[in-house]
Order: structure tokens, then C-alpha cells, then sequence
């Protein structure tokens, strides 16, 4: 279905990010498949090809409500403490009106004309300009600013990023994105696990096994290790498509809210390229405005280029593109390299301009001998 205006795009994006959620779930069986032939391949090792694909099968339809089960578990631990998880690797910190009030102020400001429930408030400290919004629900949801973001960006462009992660929980972004995340954890737990039980328990008895049963074990296995490494991949593809497409409408959002396309771009420039939190998991840098963190070259980014976030906002915002921007810290610093004097001593010129260690001419022939830097050497 063609997408027309904000509004539909978003509805648009819903549907496809539950169709990839879903498969992204689907992941999870083929991983527990994958392990099934290798645990028929240990445990019957002169069976045919086709007995263990048939055995598998139907080992994962006997094993359906344990794994479900197993999964479903671990969504509900992470559902209930991926944010204590999250603040302990960041670093955050709750604030209120009375700690942080002009921040405070700006959220509320917005959460009120748009009648949005207000998440809580968290300030990250690091000299890093970014922020990123978590949570599953509106007792859950937060946003979370890093100190660098906040002494470096103007009131309005501040006011554009906290629209930017407003909009990723108005429009379900954060909840899908953390619902991603865990289960991406959930296969790479199973695919590691199956990987150790292949190379701890099995791996050298596969070619015995498979010399009894004219190839079929060495085949099962090739293909076990092909379904991990096919899920494995897919899973973060997955994820990339669940990622890039809500920055367009989040950056898109946050203009709806504040009408200040220039705002959302000027703090975009200042964000680029310095958005690193040190110590950040992978999966945290995934919910963040920008992720400096580079792919294979733009094919596994996480986030749109801020080019062509930018180019988006000029193009169907009407925004103006100042270029990238220079901060204050770092032109001061770049001013102190330049203006930094040259140091006299025994190996530069001192402070008129003379080379102090130069001996004065002399006025009589020239010594006899090697010239060297040390002076002439006498014969």
C-alpha cells in the first residue's frame, strides 16, 4: 500500500515492522532446527540425510513449547529490567524539575501541547552529544540526554531532539526497538549454545559419523551451521530495517511538534560525528539520535546518514542546511594549536627571530677541513 503524508508513512512503517518483528521471531526456530541436527547427528551418527532432517523437524515440533516458553522468558525478564540494565551500562541518572529545569521544561512544553503522557528524565554524563529514548510502556518510557548535548545545543535545537526521541515513543519505535533487540539476544544465546555443543561435544566425531552414513552426518552438519550463520546475519539486517526507516519519520515528527525544521538541523550537524558513548553496548547505540559507530560501508549502518537526514528535512521540511558546524570547544582548541609560540632551546630559534646558537661569522678565512654541524673540524 502507497504511503501518502506523515501520518500514513507511519502506519505504513507499523505494518512492516510488525511483518519483521514477526520473522525476526521466526529466527529463533531456525536456531533451535539448526541445534536438532546437530544433537541427531551426535546422537545417530550412521542415520541418513533424510532421516535427520525428518528428525529435527520434528524434534522442534516436540521441543515448540519449551523454546516458546524459553523465549517468551526471557522478553518478560528483559520487559521488566532492560532499563536498570541500560542505565547501569550508560550511566544514567534520573532527574527532576528542580535538578534539570530548563530541560524539564522544555519536555513538559511539548508533552502538553500534544497532550503526551511525559516520560522521566535521565542525564547521561559524558562530554558525548547524543540522547535516545527506552521503555515498553508509559510507566516505562524515558529519555535519556547526555551532558554534552546539553551545554553544547541551543534551547530550540535541544527542544528538536527531545521532539526527535518523543516521536520514537509516540510512534511505538522504542517498544519495537527493544523488543528487537531481546530477541536478537535470544538468537544469538541459542546460536552460541549450539555452536559449543558442536565444537565442545561433537565436532570431532562428525567424520566418523559421517564415513558410516555415506555423507549424511557431514551434509546435516554443513546445513546446521548454514541456518546459524543465515539467522545470525538476518537477525541484524532485520534490525537495521527496523532502524533506519524511523529516523526519516522521527526527525520528520519532531518538526511536526516544534515547527522548526532549522532547529532539527542545526542540532543534527552539531550531533554529527560526536555522538560516541563510551561503553555503550551495540544495541544501546542502535536507540540513540546518532550512531558515529560506521558498518561495510553504509550497508550496515544503523542510522541514516546525517546527509541524508539532513537532505530530507530540506527537501520536504523546508529547512536550510548551514554545512557542518564547528563547536566552540573545539575552534578554542584548533585557536590554541595555531597560537601556540614557538619554544626556544637548543634546537630552535629564540624568541626575535635569530638562531641563538649559531656562532657570529668570522671575519677571517675560513678554517681549513670537513664543515659539519658542530662546527669545523681542524685537519
Amino acid at each position: 500500500m502507497a504511503a501518502y503524508g506523515l501520518y500514513t508513512h507511519i502506519a505504513a512503517n507499523k505494518t512492516r515492522s510488525t511483518v519483521l518483528l514477526a520473522s525476526l521471531f521466526l529466527l529463533v526456530y531456525v536456531i533451535v532446527y539448526a541445534g536438532a541436527l546437530i544433537i541427531e547427528v551426535l546422537n545417530n551418527g550412521d542415520a541418513t540425510f533424510n532421516y535427520y532432517l525428518r528428525a529435527a523437524l520434528f524434534d522442534v515440533i516436540r521441543t515448540l513449547p519449551w523454546s516458546t516458553g524459553a523465549a517468551i522468558l526471557w522478553i518478560v525478564i528483559a520487559y521488566f529490567f532492560h532499563q536498570k540494565m541500560i542505565d547501569a551500562v550508560t550511566g544514567s541518572d534520573g532527574v527532576t524539575r528542580k535538578e534539570q529545569p530548563r530541560l524539564y521544561n522544555l519536555l513538559e512544553n511539548l508533552c502538553i501541547s500534544r497532550g503526551i503522557t511525559m516520560p522521566k528524565l535521565k542525564v547521561m554524563e559524558s562530554d558525548a552529544l547524543n540522547a535516545f529514548s527506552t521503555g515498553m510502556n508509559d510507566k516505562q518510557y524515558s529519555i535519556t540526554v547526555t551532558t554534552g548535548l546539553l551545554n553544547l545545543l541551543n534551547d530550540a535545537e535541544l527542544e528538536s531532539v527531545l521532539g526527535h526521541e518523543l516521536t520514537h515513543i509516540r510512534n511505538g519505535d522504542v517498544r519495537m526497538m527493544v523488543i528487537a533487540v531481546i530477541i536478537a539476544g535470544v538468537i544469538s544465546f541459542f546460536a552460541e549454545l549450539v555452536f559449543r555443543l558442536w565444537f565442545y561435544t561433537g565436532f570431532g566425531g562428525s567424520s566418523r559419523s559421517d564415513r558410516r552414513s555415506g555423507g549424511g552426518a557431514g551434509l546435516a552438519i554443513l546445513i546446521a551451521v548454514g541456518l546459524l550463520v543465515i539467522a545470525y546475519v538476518l537477525s541484524f539486517v532485520i534490525r537495521l530495517a527496523l532502524s533506519r526507516q524511523r529516523e526519516y519519520l522521527a526527525d520528520a515528527g519532531s518538526v511536526e511538534l516544534t515547527q522548526n525544521p532549522d532547529a532539527m538541523i542545526s542540532a543534527l550537524r552539531k550531533i554529527e560525528g560526536r555522538g560516541e558513548l563510551p561503553g555503550a553496548t551495540s544495541a544501546v547505540m542502535e536507540l540513540c539520535v546518532d550512531n558515529p559507530r560506521e558498518g561495510f560501508g553504509e550497508l550496515f549502518d544503523t542510522h541514516p546518514t546525517v546527509e541524508n537526514r539532513v537532505a530530507a528535512l530540506v527537501k520536504y521540511a523546508g529547512g536550510h542546511d548551514p554545512g557542518p558546524i564547528s563547536l566552540p570547544t573545539e575552534q578554542t582548541q584548533a585557536d590554541d594549536e595555531t597560537d601556540t609560540p614557538p619554544q626556544s632551546g637548543p634546537w630552535s630559534a629564540a624568541d626575535d627571530g635569530q638562531d641563538s646558537a649559531a656562532p657570529a661569522p668570522s671575519e677571517g678565512p675560513a678554517p681549513t677541513g670537513q664543515s659539519g654541524p658542530w662546527g669545523p673540524h681542524g685537519t
